[in-house]
């Protein structure tokens, strides 16, 4: 790979295969510190250079941090889940014309891995924004089967350390305009640590024994050990997964017992699993009511608050709480909820 190639391979063998020159080789899900370290200026800069994204929570970010020296261009959007995402052939495009390319890791997006490898191969900086919550060794979750968990953004304290992986990468690949991005990032973290703050007195105030988040599937497990929540998802950690009869009736049986008294639909997820767990509940005695929907692997529409990364976190928290019994603002920390 050329020097400049931010992408790693054989990472544990937990992440999507893919075929590169007939050989299959493994696409890591992050970046080691020692290939970050290979990134070099872009020669020939012209602003705004252009920035290719994978999710949208990933593009809000980069946004911020890239401010008016980027044209920052996301692939997957409102309500569309990247686990089952497949890139178009104007993705494909797209990526190709960015000069450099941000993408989540942890297999988010395994089904994009072979496009990624392609573009990295090529010579373009193409970057995992969890690389050093990989290289920590401790904070990745993984489930039963050793398969990484990439839903780091539902914990705002692990999405700052992706914001500060992008502006250091940013300042690498930009270095005259370094100051800037280390500025921009400085100033949308204390942002997120406002919303990190919000989160943890927030859930606090749910009844310990309503501390327990029911949804779709297992996309709030970070959300759960940040704040203290007992997680439990019909699925699994990708929505590739199929939930099984009994799977939905030993949930049946845990919300009646534990006289739990919501439980979540997910935006980009299917209801039916949820609402079988309602009736299911409801034929043995105990009503429960869908607290709300979730942002899980999507944000919301472009251009309400509710379609930024930290409007989306504020939502999910917002609506957690006040769904099991807490206390907080009906419109959410900023007081901008559009949808309560």
């Amino acid at each position: 790979m050329e020097s400049n190639t931010i992408i790693s391979w054989n990472r544990a063998g937990k992440l999507s295969c893919c075929l590169l020159a007939a050989v299959a080789v493994l696409v890591s899900g992050c970046v080691p510190q020692d290939a970050q370290d290979d990134l070099v200026a872009s020669p020939r800069l012209e602003y705004p250079y252009q920035v290719g994204t994978t999710v949208a929570m990933l593009t809000d970010v980069v946004r911020k941090v890239a401010g008016e020296k980027a044209q920052v261009k996301g692939i997957i959007g409102e309500g569309i889940d990247p686990h089952l995402y497949k890139p178009t052939s104007s993705d494909v495009k797209l990526l190709q014309a960015s000069d450099i390319i941000f993408y989540s890791g942890l297999n988010l997006e395994g089904k994009m891995g072979d496009v990624l490898v392609r573009m990295a191969t090529s010579g373009k900086p193409v970057i995992a924004v969890t690389e050093t919550l990989l290289n920590d060794g401790s904070y990745v979750m993984t489930d039963e089967a050793d398969h990484y968990d990439p839903h780091v953004w539902m914990d705002v304290g692990g999405w700052i350390q992706a914001t500060q992986v992008i502006g250091e990468s940013l300042a690498r690949f930009d270095p005259d305009q370094a100051e800037l991005y280390r500025k921009n990032t400085q100033s949308y973290t204390a942002e997120l640590e406002r919303l990190h703050a919000y989160g943890k007195r927030a859930f606090a105030t749910i009844p310990e024994s309503q501390r327990v988040l029911v949804t779709a599937h297992d996309a709030f497990n970070y959300m759960g050990r940040a704040y203290g929540l007992q997680v439990r998802g019909i699925q699994g950690i990708s929505t590739e997964s199929e939930a099984g009869l009994k799977d939905i009736n030993d949930l049946v049986d845990f919300l009646v017992d534990h006289q739990i008294p919501a439980v979540f639909v997910e935006s980009s997820v299917s209801q039916k699993n949820v609402r079988a767990l309602i009736e299911g509940a409801r034929a043995k005695g105990h009503d429960v009511q869908i607290g709300g929907e979730l942002f899980s692997d999507a944000m919301g529409e472009t251009g309400t608050y509710e379609g930024t990364y930290i409007g989306m976190l504020d939502h999910n928290i917002t609506t957690i709480v006040r769904a099991l019994g807490g206390e907080a603002p009906r419109q959410g920390l900023n007081g901008q909820l559009t949808s309560h």
